[in-house]
């Protein structure tokens, strides 16, 4: 239990990483942008492979992906007419990983 006030303690010193964090909290806690973010997981995933995958419209898609990236959660990489996203930030997937462990266990 040390251990972790430690850690606590160690994380509060550092406002720019609670800034962060919060910010980053609030992105990803939209239904929409956490469902998004699972599809993408670790891969390069183009829009309408996005668009197929959660089931809405391309344009409301295009706003989700438009708050996530202005949140530095995702890049994005144009190749001809196509427009293909990833996660840029490890922790993120970090999370996301330990968020399917908590909420979606195995059978």
């Amino acid at each position: 239990m040390a251990m972790m006030n430690a850690d606590f303690d160690s994380m509060l010193a550092r406002d720019e990483d609670i800034d962060r964090a919060s910010r980053s909290l609030k992105a990803i806690s939209h239904p929409l942008r956490l469902k998004i973010l699972c599809v993408l997981g670790n891969k390069e995933v183009n829009v309408q492979d996005i668009v197929d995958s959660v089931g809405t419209s391309q344009s409301n898609i295009s706003q989700h992906l438009a708050i996530l990236r202005d949140k530095g959660i995702l890049i994005s990489r144009k190749d001809a007419n196509k427009v293909f996203y990833r996660v840029g930030d490890h922790r993120t997937l970090r999370l996301i990983s330990m968020m399917q462990e908590v909420f979606c266990p195995s059978h």
